[in-house]
């Protein structure tokens, strides 16, 4: 292929997620197609991946058609093939790279494999078709990436990004659905805790704020779970007569929960920033779409005078833009990948971008 790919299909199935998108220019977003397996997860509250990986499997083929419609464009015309090699669940990462690799043998395009969090990342840089051009990366910047598998921080300075800090034990997605389940509200739990909060007092339960007062720019939620878990037992979650009495505060010990973890990852956040020397901050991943952190978050970013964007919530959850793009992004910056390209559940953090 002589110049630069004009059209990269995104292939992202790392996980509950099918997605299949057609990007322009890396940056333009012609499709996006995702088909959630929720419903599929949600009786066992929480993703099961040979079940995950079986319905990848049967969804690949009528949504690579259907971002193909609503592209407007044929297979050949595919210029460069971007999928998810990891993390993620290995089984599911194999449906996508395997799909991928036959694509880019079939039609003769090179092949690029994507860091999940890159992805991520990126989703901060596109637009949807007719909505205008896509926003311009400011560097140097400090992101958050906050979803249920990972809660990290990096320094990106153009192609270069150093890994700052992450969890030392649940991700904070991982929190909220873990506390749904306790409490019966069903999976993902991030979504309905974010709803009932709208409701609630965030200063009803005085939940700890995990390594808040240290120096570092790490986070650990398991301390705060447990602590919500001798909540609900000291007022007799577990006892059917009390029970009734106690759904009644659910909203305030969701926001209160919620603003705990909050608290923390803007406060990481803006002390990464300040460290790092950073002119912008970026949120993404799929916590990403949470209210309170948005709203948090913008209001601190902008009392420290710095930039701050995070994507709409669409972008926010696994999907095959963000893919796209920042394969896209990686291949501008000189990668190739062959047809011996393989999954990897923990790829290094300098593959990131």
């Amino acid at each position: 292929m002589s110049g630069r790919p004009r059209l990269t299909l995104g292939i992202e199935t790392s996980c509950d997620e099918t997605s299949f998108a057609v990007v322009a220019g890396g940056r333009e977003i012609l499709a996006n197609v995702i088909l959630s397996q929720t419903d599929l997860h949600r009786r066992y509250g929480g993703v099961v991946p040979e079940l995950a990986s079986r319905r990848h499997v049967a969804n690949v083929v009528p949504l690579l058609r259907a971002a193909l419609e609503e592209a407007g464009v044929a297979l050949p015309d595919v210029d460069l093939v971007a999928v998810t090699r990891g993390p993620g669940l290995v089984g599911a990462l194999l449906v996508g790279v395997s799909l991928a690799k036959a694509l880019a043998w079939a039609l003769d395009k090179p092949l690029v494999g994507v860091h999940h969090l890159a992805g991520h990342i990126y989703a901060n840089f596109l637009a949807f078709r007719g909505q205008g051009p896509a926003p311009e990366p400011v560097y140097p910047a400090v992101a958050l990436v906050v979803s249920g598998g990972h809660t990290d921080l990096f320094r990106l300075d153009g192609g270069r990004v150093e890994w700052l800090g992450g969890t030392r034990d649940d991700a904070a997605g991982e929190a909220f659905d873990k506390i749904a389940r306790e409490l019966g509200l069903g999976y993902p739990g991030g979504p309905v805790i974010d709803r009932l909060a709208a409701t609630g007092d965030p200063a009803a339960f005085p939940f700890p704020r995990a390594m808040l007062d240290d120096d570092s720019l790490d986070f650990s939620f398991s301390g705060l779970k447990t602590a919500v878990l001798y909540e609900l037992e000291r007022h007799g979650w577990r006892d059917p007569a009390r029970r009734d009495e106690l759904r009644a505060r659910l909203p305030d010990l969701a926001a209160s929960f919620q603003q705990a973890i909050v608290d923390v990852l803007v406060a990481k956040t803006l002390r990464a920033a300040r460290q790092a020397g950073a002119r912008h901050v970026y949120l993404a991943g799929g916590v990403a779409a949470n209210r309170q952190l948005r709203r948090q978050l913008a209001a601190a970013a902008q009392e420290a005078g710095l930039g701050v964007s995070c994507p709409p919530p669409v972008l926010c959850t696994d999907n095959a833009a963000m893919i796209a793009g920042a394969g896209y992004a990686a291949w501008l910056r000189g990668r190739r990948d062959g047809l011996d390209l393989d999954v990897d559940p923990d790829p290094p953090l300098d593959e990131c971008l």
